[in-house]
């Protein structure tokens, strides 16, 4: 099946989206950064190291946290040495770089060319920006800290919360959630289409 190369205006108009939401996302963390973190007391550690007890200690303490919905929604400063929502967190050093690193610079190529050479449909090309955006977004916070920076948290009266998270975070989520449901809606379409046709008597 022969696909339609997109237009150089929706390449334009995507990379453009790609790097207002990267800057979103760039944003919001600096505000976190200035607004619910300062120096830590006893200065910086070795960044996403355990020490003997197995602790991590964080490069910046916490500052009060943001309360935007009482006893549910609030902006608290945290480090994520892993994955999305703290995946990963745990592996060594080398092992969590390598990861990350080739799989956002993999992700951010795979699905840039899938869309400049026309595969999938409106949800997918919405999708595109955001995971590419969530992807460089996390990818700064890494090179730049060595950990991402989290600071979006529900909960529900601190007796249980969600993992905390970052816009990025948010970006891709919505964009696998497109590509899931495009995907899902594409399947309904060829099922319908390879029905056979209703018999009547």
């Amino acid at each position: 099946m022969s696909r339609t190369p997109r237009t150089p205006k929706a390449i334009v108009f995507c990379l453009l989206a790609v790097a207002l939401l990267t800057a979103i996302d760039l944003g919001s963390k600096h505000w976190a950064l200035e607004r619910l973190s300062q120096p830590a007391t006893l200065g910086p550690t070795s960044v996403c190291t355990a020490d003997e007890y197995g602790r991590i200690m964080p490069q910046r303490a916490q500052r009060p946290p943001v309360v935007l919905v009482e006893r549910y929604l609030e902006l608290r400063y945290a480090e994520n040495c892993g994955a999305a929502f703290g995946f990963m967190r745990d592996m060594p050093s080398a092992v969590r770089k390598g990861v990350f690193y080739i799989a956002a610079a993999g992700a951010a190529v795979l699905l840039m060319w899938m869309f400049i050479t026309g595969r999938g449909g409106r949800l997918f090309a919405i999708s595109v920006p955001l995971i590419v955006a969530g992807a460089i977004g996390n990818f700064v916070d890494r090179v730049r800290f060595g950990y991402v920076v989290d600071f979006i948290r529900f909960h529900l009266n601190d007796r249980w919360a969600y993992p905390t998270f970052n816009v990025a975070d948010a970006w891709i989520t919505i964009g696998v959630a497109l590509i899931l449901i495009e995907g899902f809606l594409d399947g309904r379409k060829e099922r319908r289409g390879h029905s056979p046709p209703s018999q009547t008597p």
